[in-house]
């Protein structure tokens, strides 16, 4: 055989190895799994505990007739996933939402803007949920802080946050304060259903993480990031490693109700995890 002969030969068996790859998941995935849906909020009653905070003249008030119409139309579309489990942004002690909860099916109201009563309640009445999952989690900067022996660790813990304000000024940090204006005014102008859609969408989720690599996630050479990682991505890591000790059978379908900055990584994980079946709020 020619060299030419053995050249070709050797190509074509190159290329029929890159078309002749693994089925990943045909290996991974052996039957089904519990479902997820992953709703993103942003909080009704305005904590204003975040960096950005909503003008008082763009905030929605979701007490409104005309906006209770629109929960309505919003818990439609949710609806549509069918729940048998929801998890909210609430520490494991859930009793006193469940007290609130018994309260609105007794009198059919709902007086608290908060999104947890206004969303979660409608879905646990109509599909008959006695019980509400609090998945929420501490940083591991609190426990660190909080160790018994805290005050070797607060030299270190002081060194990586120092001038960590998160009111950065930086030209990206400006840009990400240009789009929560706009967004919180496309929320006013718009029905809830469609400020879940936006809020929900792929591109705001991963957008709206990256905000969190500018501005102080730039201090330093690694402080930045390291103290990102302890405060930020360790709470989200834990509030998945809570979903997971759940327990949920295959077919049980989870609704997942959290502030909307949570999604960036929370879908990440969910995305990669052979666990769980990701459903996307813009494939209901």
């Amino acid at each position: 055989m020619t060299r030419i002969a053995i050249l070709l030969l050797s190509l074509l068996s190159a290329s029929h190895g890159l078309h002749a790859q693994v089925n990943i998941d045909s290996i991974l995935i052996t039957g089904p799994r519990p479902k997820v849906l992953l709703v993103g909020a942003f909080h009704f009653p305005y904590y204003d505990l975040d960096a950005h905070v909503t003008a008082k003249d763009k905030r929605v008030n979701v007490l409104e007739p005309k906006r209770q119409k629109e929960l309505e139309e919003l818990v439609d579309h949710i609806a549509r996933f069918k729940p048998t489990a929801i998890a909210v942004e609430s520490g494991s002690n859930t009793g006193y939402l469940l007290r609130r909860y018994e309260r609105y099916l007794r009198t059919d109201s709902i007086p608290r803007p908060d999104e947890i009563d206004q969303i979660a309640f409608r879905l646990m009445k109509r599909f008959g949920i006695d019980t509400l999952y609090g998945v929420d989690a501490p940083a591991l900067v609190n426990d660190l802080w909080n160790h018994p022996d805290s005050m070797v660790l607060h030299p270190i813990l002081d060194s990586i946050y120092a001038d960590w304000d998160f009111t950065s000024d930086d030209a990206i940090s400006q840009r990400y304060k240009a789009y929560y204006h706009a967004s919180d005014a496309y929320r006013f102008d718009h029905t809830l259903l469609e400020a879940f859609q936006a809020l929900n969408s792929d591109q705001a989720i991963d957008r709206d993480f990256g905000a969190y690599l500018a501005g102080d996630f730039n201090l330093g050479k690694h402080r930045g990031a390291d103290g990102l990682a302890m405060h930020w991505y360790s709470r989200n890591l834990r509030i998945f490693r809570n979903i997971q000790e759940l327990n949920l059978k295959p077919t049980d379908r989870l609704m997942v109700l959290y502030g909307a900055g949570h999604m960036g990584v929370l879908k990440h994980l969910f995305e990669c995890s052979i666990e769980f079946e990701l459903v996307k709020f813009g494939e209901l």
